[in-house]
């Protein structure tokens, strides 16, 4: 955020903030927390927004999601000169969005209010004079669905730093053959499918295991699928950690079972750090790395699929580095495509008060 409004000039975030966050103002950065439920939260948001645009002039009000925030944005700009900016961060469009799952696979439950996020986008959206989208597959997902009653979204990915830290070791575990996800551990990342992934590779892949880097909502269930499984011996949960980049060098693949993504930064970043991949064709599959040439992908809510890829990793050494060199080469060509993300979001701003 620092980057961002030194390249802006100026940036002001109203934002949820825990108890005993002050506001704060250092240079061009000004930050204004909100304090309570989600709800109040929610219902206070527009009227700090309203206030902060009107006491310093704001252009450009940029929201983070079509959704709640979005729908914030557009009532506090409301009677002021202020642009819309919209900011779109994941596949909402994606059928898996409403979806609880499909014959191949169990069945989680999603949330009940992103049936209603998609109806909100419908209407937040035709009032939003730009829309950054983080991939092109959102983005192409917005212009089928909308057409000329949106602008043309531009396409600024996540920031994701190429610079490697040290490696660092997986905790504690009892197979030669590491697997390693990383993410929160929400209904959308479908950790469960990897888990019965595992289990399908039976006896003759005893080796491979599993180490689960995140924390969540979805932790208990998916301990308790584990129990179920009989796969105690086989995944480890190590909670959130700081230095997932990290430990991922020390994984002999990376796997992903979302079922959807807006980006997916943890791909680029097993990317850089060298391992295969083993992914659902979600988010920047198919625009930086392409199925079965940098990474090995599979349909959302399929774990036969994801269960035959990770038996092709451990059986082919050959395969795994073919996949580690093409996946690096297409991350580093992508980071370098896009630049100085600070001052592709302020042209874009820019391009609005033309």
């Amino acid at each position: 955020m620092r980057e961002y409004a030194a390249a802006c000039g100026e940036l002001h975030i109203v934002s949820r903030a825990p108890a005993g966050a002050q506001e704060t103002h250092e240079g061009p950065l000004h930050l204004y927390p909100v304090h309570g439920s989600k709800l109040l939260t929610l219902l206070m948001l527009a009227g700090v927004a309203r206030r902060v645009i009107e006491r310093n002039g704001i252009e450009i009000v940029s929201a983070q999601d079509p959704f709640e925030h979005g729908f914030i944005a557009m009532k506090a700009i409301r009677g002021t000169n202020a642009k819309l900016h919209i900011q779109v961060h994941t596949d909402f469009l994606s059928p898996w969005f409403v979806r609880s799952g499909v014959y191949r696979s169990a069945k989680v439950r999603g949330p009940l209010m992103n049936r209603v996020r998609v109806w909100l986008a419908g209407k937040v959206l035709p009032h939003a004079d730009g829309i950054r989208a983080v991939s092109k597959r959102v983005s192409d997902s917005i212009s089928a669905r909308y057409g000329n009653t949106v602008p043309v979204p531009t396409i600024i990915p996540i920031a994701v730093d190429a610079t490697l830290p040290a490696k660092a070791e997986l905790p504690p575990h009892e197979f030669g053959f590491a697997l390693i996800t990383v993410g929160r551990l929400e209904p959308e990342k479908r950790i469960e499918d990897i888990l019965h992934a595992l289990a399908r590779t039976g006896h003759a892949y005893q080796s491979a295991g599993l180490v689960v880097v995140g924390e969540g909502s979805e932790r208990p269930r998916l301990e308790a699928i584990v129990r179920a499984l009989g796969l105690q011996k086989r995944v480890v949960f190590t909670g959130w950690r700081t230095d997932s980049l990290a430990l991922m060098q020390s994984a002999q693949a990376y796997i992903q079972a979302s079922a959807y993504e807006g980006y997916g930064r943890t791909l680029v970043e097993a990317a850089l750090a060298r391992i295969p991949i083993i992914t659902t064709d979600v988010g920047i599959v198919g625009e930086v790395f392409r199925g079965y040439a940098e990474v090995l992908s599979a349909p959302p809510g399929d774990p036969a699929a994801l269960a035959t890829h990770i038996q092709g990793l451990v059986e082919d050494h050959q395969a795994r580095a073919l996949f580690v060199d093409a996946a690096e080469r297409a991350a580093r060509a992508h980071l370098e495509s896009v630049g100085n993300l600070a001052e592709a979001i302020r042209r874009d701003f820019a391009s609005l008060l033309v």
